[in-house]
């Protein structure tokens, strides 16, 4: 059973923030199959519930520390070893990715954090980076398609944790739908399979 976990802060005061997109895409791809009994789980830390995505058993989480200690909510679950038909952990990790435009979602195993620091809280807590990431683009572009992000740690902290534009709608829908697909095609055919259509998906 793959365990799925979208990546926020819990407060309400962070919905629909960029920094709280995995998480918001989660709940809403969740919701879409089905799966809306999220329950408190006092040993994750984390808001969870069980269900079926695209035919297949899912546990979903949705950490309840906050973006930084998200590894938390993961150290206590017993994970099944990687084997030669799957090099990685049963956990795919959705999180907002401010080196994609909006738009934009990319898939990995094995990678570093790239400075994400609930991606290395989860790669510490586990010890190991070999778990699927969804990244989800959250800065802007230019019309050429060029990246367009934000300079200096200030002005970093103050995009991530504000709300998208209502400009921005459309590419955050597509967003979604493309983060859904991701879903299904890494839960009924394989990592390989889901990074290929997605990865030749992105930016339409």
């Amino acid at each position: 059973m793959f365990t799925i976990v979208g990546l926020g802060n819990p407060d309400s005061e962070y919905e629909g923030t960029r920094h709280n997109v995995g998480r918001d895409v989660l709940r809403a791809v969740a919701k879409k199959s089905g799966i809306v009994e999220w329950k408190e789980d006092k040993k994750l830390r984390a808001l969870a519930a069980k269900g079926e995505l695209y035919g297949e058993k899912v546990l979903c989480v949705l950490p309840e520390t906050m973006m930084n200690n998200s590894g938390a909510s993961l150290k206590p679950i017993a994970f099944a070893k990687p084997t030669t038909k799957r090099p990685y952990l049963p956990l795919v990790v959705l999180h907002d990715d401010l080196d994609l435009p909006l738009g934009v979602v990319k898939l990995s195993v094995g990678s570093g954090s790239g400075g994400h620091k609930g991606v290395e809280s989860i790669q510490k807590a586990l010890r190991t980076r070999d778990f699927i990431r969804v990244r989800i683009g959250i800065s802007g572009s230019t019309p050429s398609g060029k990246l367009k992000k934000p300079a200096g740690e200030e002005k970093v902290i103050d995009f991530v944790l504000g709300a998208f534009k209502k400009t921005e709608e459309d590419k955050l829908k597509a967003a979604r739908a493309l983060c859904a697909r991701a879903l299904e095609l890494i839960l009924t055919e394989g990592f390989a399979k889901a990074q290929m259509e997605v990865h030749t998906s992105r930016g339409k």
